[in-house]
């Protein structure tokens, strides 16, 4: 883990503390603020510490008490501030912050009332009834967290995608140094972008495959070998991953690649396709099949029909090369996916992101600069609207001061950049929106977004979300279920009808790409998609590290068939700015 994600991790542990045990506001929003910042931060601060170390306290929200635990972290390896707070709760308290409708408040009620000291005891507590009389737990709080701690049992043991492809770039890289690496990629469930990914399997052809397999048993992260022998070696990194590696030969890594990426119900339907054409298809490649044969034809030394690249053996059974994403026999063999498959590169627009206005960590400036780097012909800055007290909303008052300066600062760029003055407005419980409409028809860009009431039956979701679509100046459904990926299952509306009521009135549904939501889901992607319907992908930037989770948004829409057309951040500035100006 780096310097930066520790103290990162550090300062949340304050924070959570410190809020559990009923500190003040201010104190505990500084250290979030911090731990972001850290977190966004493009440098190492443990270099900037040593080479510029007056630098740490111009760096915005990092006051004298910040930069000092810092240093005391590069010294000691720890925060003394940290270890004292651990020490007043019981060492599983903070764990409860992780089960979703568990804030602070409930935390130090479950705790201090309730003798609730951990997960374990929570879930006894739960199962004898006991938390009844606790104030604020009533009978449907309390079953709404017994179906949380439900929803987390059933995601354990699989990684964010997020999480997962870092590790594996991490390993890529460090393979990549070996002398005579000729192909590596990653394969399975990781290659083909699904939101969770159990281990990281990695294929790979080398001049000298054994010096590949030594370096991977010695790459930085590893715990434990697992299991390494000529042409596969398992690893368990430091935070829990395996990891395995598979060499082949050059000759055969598409077959291999091919294989290795799955899913098994595609490789399923190319072997059935394969046998229909007098073929047999396996890792090593696509060979004349001989049904009198016992043994597999690279032991007999048949020589493949295709083997060396997918595209070769896609082509020998008279198919089209199927992106990665797509490979879930889901119709990707009878229908021909779409040739303007949306990819990063196409992505030429940010939609939503916030500035120190609310709760990110660069200034509107900052946060341009970061697009203009980023290639991109237009940002929309959607700070939070006044209901997200908790993400220092915006009140009227302070939104059109913050919407003024967002024009001023849009002046400044207009000939490299349109910057748009816009709200991630919440969606209320009722369907309302939380400012006005005259208050919404002064902004350039309207992001309406659900972040409360997220256990709502579904016909109640349904008609919320549909209410903020119908409003005539809202332009984006921001993260519509509100669902986060292994922690919170979200709102469960009728997907097609809001595709469809959104797709008649042109607005879109966003794609969050944050790895945390990648809300839309693939699955509901593709129903948008057969609808009509605009999509938007966004990062929900909160800082400039936050674009670099775009990939992960990418990937979701391409599981779901999106292409370019539809793609409201892959069309040209005069038509995306067309669009916008159509719902003033």
């Amino acid at each position: 883990m780096s310097t930066n994600h520790e103290l990162a991790r550090i300062f949340t542990q304050i924070a959570d503390i410190l809020d559990i045990t009923g500190a003040n506001a201010f104190r505990v929003n500084a250290h979030r603020k911090v731990a972001r910042t850290l977190e966004e931060l493009g440098e190492d601060v443990g270099a900037i510490a040593r080479t510029r170390p007056d630098a740490l306290g111009e760096i915005e929200g990092f006051g004298k008490a910040t930069v000092e635990k810092i240093h005391e972290y590069l010294r000691s390896g720890t925060v003394a501030e940290r270890d004292e707070l651990l020490g007043q709760v019981p060492p599983g308290l903070p764990a409860l912050l992780q089960v979703p409708g568990l804030g602070p408040k409930r935390v130090r009620t479950l705790w201090k009332d309730g003798g609730v000291d951990s997960v374990e005891t929570l879930k006894a507590k739960l199962a004898d009834g006991s938390l009844g009389g606790l104030s604020g737990m009533g009978e449907k709080t309390l079953k709404g967290i017994a179906e949380s701690l439900a929803f987390l049992e059933q995601s354990r043991g699989r990684v964010r995608l997020g999480e997962a492809m870092p590790v594996a770039l991490a390993f890529m890289e460090h393979l990549r140094g070996v002398p005579g690496v000729r192909r590596i990629d990653v394969a399975g469930s990781l290659r083909r972008g699904r939101e969770t990914i159990g281990d990281i399997d990695l294929v790979a052809s080398a001049a000298d495959p054994a010096a590949l397999h030594a370096a991977m048993r010695a790459a930085p992260g590893v715990a434990k070998v697992l299991v390494s022998g000529e042409t596969k070696t398992s690893v368990r990194t430091d935070f829990g991953m395996q990891v395995d590696l598979r060499t082949v030969d050059d000759a055969q890594f598409g077959a291999a690649i091919l294989y290795f990426t799955g899913s098994k119900e595609h490789n399923v339907r190319l072997r059935e396709r394969a046998q229909r054409k007098g073929l047999r298809l396996n890792e090593y490649g696509l060979f004349p099949d001989d049904p009198a044969e016992k043994a597999a034809p690279q032991e007999r030394g048949v020589a493949p029909v295709a083997a060396r690249t997918e595209e070769d053996v896609y082509a020998a059974l008279d198919l089209w090369w199927v992106p990665p994403e797509l490979r879930e026999d889901h119709g990707e063999l009878e229908r021909r996916p779409p040739a303007d498959l949306v990819t990063v590169a196409a992505i030429k627009a940010e939609l939503h992101c916030h500035t120190t206005a609310s709760d990110g960590t660069l200034s509107i400036a900052g946060m341009v600069e970061e697009a203009l780097r980023r290639g991109f012909h237009t940002i929309a800055i959607t700070d939070h609207s006044r209901g997200q007290a908790q993400a220092n909303g915006l009140s009227i008052e302070r939104l059109r001061e913050h919407a003024a300066a967002v024009r001023d600062v849009a002046r400044t760029y207009a000939d490299r950049i349109a910057v748009l003055a816009g709200s991630e407005v919440d969606i209320l419980a009722d369907g309302t929106l939380d400012y006005p409409d005259d208050v919404l028809a002064e902004l350039d860009w309207v992001v309406a977004s659900p972040h409360s009431a997220l256990r709502a039956a579904p016909e109640a979701a349904t008609e919320r979300l549909l209410a903020a679509i119908r409003h005539p100046l809202v332009h984006v459904i921001g993260h519509p279920t509100g669902r986060i990926v292994n922690a919170r299952e979200g709102l469960s509306p009728d997907i097609a009808l809001l595709a469809r009521e959104a797709a008649a009135r042109k607005v879109a549904l966003e794609v969050n790409a944050n790895t945390m939501r990648l809300d839309l889901r693939d699955s509901h992607v593709r129903v948008a998609v057969d609808a009509g319907c605009l999509v938007s992908i966004n990062t929900d930037a909160h800082g400039a590290g936050d674009f670099d989770q775009l990939p992960y948004g990418v990937a979701t829409a391409r599981r779901g068939w999106l292409g370019r057309d539809l793609c409201v951040n892959a069309w040209d500035r005069e038509a995306l700015l067309r669009w916008v100006r159509s719902k003033r």
